[in-house]
């Protein structure tokens, strides 16, 4: 590795880590002020809420980490342009391209250790901080799980299993009750295609109800549809909302390979996939276009960072606004999940390999 090589990383880093160590403070002295009232209502101590910010490190490393790949990228570039050294390596019959390639190395290594993070140590720290928050200050015990598109919830002397593609609506699919006598002795099963919750009463629609006879024999009746008294309702049905956050890379994929009953939430699970990957790799194409933007800026409004700086967080901005549209389009199965990952990170990409080769010639 040549001295400029080394020079163009050294200052890459320490920008890096300032702009992370930035990001981590902000968040959680924010994070801090908005959830010190809980903890202290329920008499929690000091190590327990040292614990839940420290564990939420990563989680705001994964969330800035793009942001902070772009910045640190126009910084640098921007130092060196600001102090005459990038005019004095191109006097010298240095490139733009052997200039920004060790910036544009470092984003990629940068990003493939976020994809790390996010693999192996974001589930576990998700999972944790989840806990402490719902179960030790909010008092809130989740009375169900998700497994291969599925919620089961048991609740006193019943179960429950169905598909929810939409938390937000109380439409449930493929919905299946079961209750048990104080002998735990099976008594009903029931089951039909979809199941809604209105106005305080349970109405399911093309199902049918097995009814226990005795002697291991069961009585079936159809239905088209019929109101059922079920003692839970939708808000007792509790389960964590951050749940693909505490799932890792790989379990994502293993859960959208695996066959959704419905489409919608083979569309939901598709989205959490490519999108959690696209969004780490989001850093790169930023800092592709953010580079060029930068020496465009500096030619025609001088070389001060107070406005290429605002620049970059407005292009971040912006691209993430289009990516998150993108997002919600693809798990409405509006949209491709593959094409809405990709979408962003080809045109931004794209037209910053464009600017920057225009730039170095």
């Amino acid at each position: 590795m040549n001295l400029l090589n080394r020079y163009m990383l050294k200052q890459f880093g320490k920008n890096l880590l300032l702009l992370a160590l930035s990001f981590i403070a902000i968040y959680i002295l924010i994070d801090f002020f908005e959830k010190i009232d809980n903890f202290v209502e329920k008499g929690k101590p000091m190590a327990l809420v040292a614990k839940f910010f420290l564990l939420s490190i990563p989680f705001v490393v994964e969330q800035m980490g793009p942001v902070c790949i772009l910045l640190a990228g126009v910084v640098t570039l921007g130092v060196l342009n600001n102090s005459n050294e990038l005019t004095a390596l191109k006097a010298g019959g240095v490139s733009l391209k052997q200039i920004t390639g060790p910036i544009i190395a470092a984003g990629l290594l940068v990003t493939l250790l976020l994809l790390a993070l996010s693999q192996f140590v974001l589930p576990r720290t998700a999972a944790q901080t989840a806990k402490i928050w719902y179960r030790d200050v909010k008092g809130q015990m989740p009375l169900g799980i998700y497994r291969s598109g599925r919620y089961y919830y048991q609740g006193e002397n019943n179960f429950y299993s169905f598909a929810r593609p939409d938390p937000s609506k109380n439409v449930f699919l493929f919905f299946s009750h079961t209750s048990w006598n104080r002998d735990y002795a099976l008594q009903t099963m029931i089951a039909a295609g979809q199941a809604v919750w209105k106005n305080g009463k349970w109405t399911l629609y093309n199902g049918q109800v097995q009814t226990a006879q005795g002697n291991g024999q069961f009585k079936t009746e159809i239905f088209k549809w019929r109101r059922f008294p079920f003692a839970e309702k939708p808000a007792d049905f509790f389960l964590p909302r951050l749940r693909s956050s505490e799932m890792s890379i790989l379990e994502l994929y293993r859960d959208a390979l695996r066959g959704k009953q419905s489409k919608e939430e083979q569309a939901v699970a598709w989205a959490d996939f490519y999108g959690r990957i696209s969004y780490i790799l989001l850093g790169l194409p930023l800092l592709l276009l953010g580079l060029p933007l930068l020496l465009m800026v500096y030619r025609k409004w001088g070389r001060d960072l107070s406005l290429a700086v605002p620049v970059s967080c407005g292009l971040a901005f912006a691209c993430w606004g289009i990516w998150a549209i993108l997002q919600s389009l693809a798990k409405a199965a509006y949209l491709n999940p593959l094409a809405a990952a990709l979408s962003v990170h080809l045109v931004v990409g794209t037209l910053g390999l464009f600017l920057l080769l225009r730039e170095d010639t």
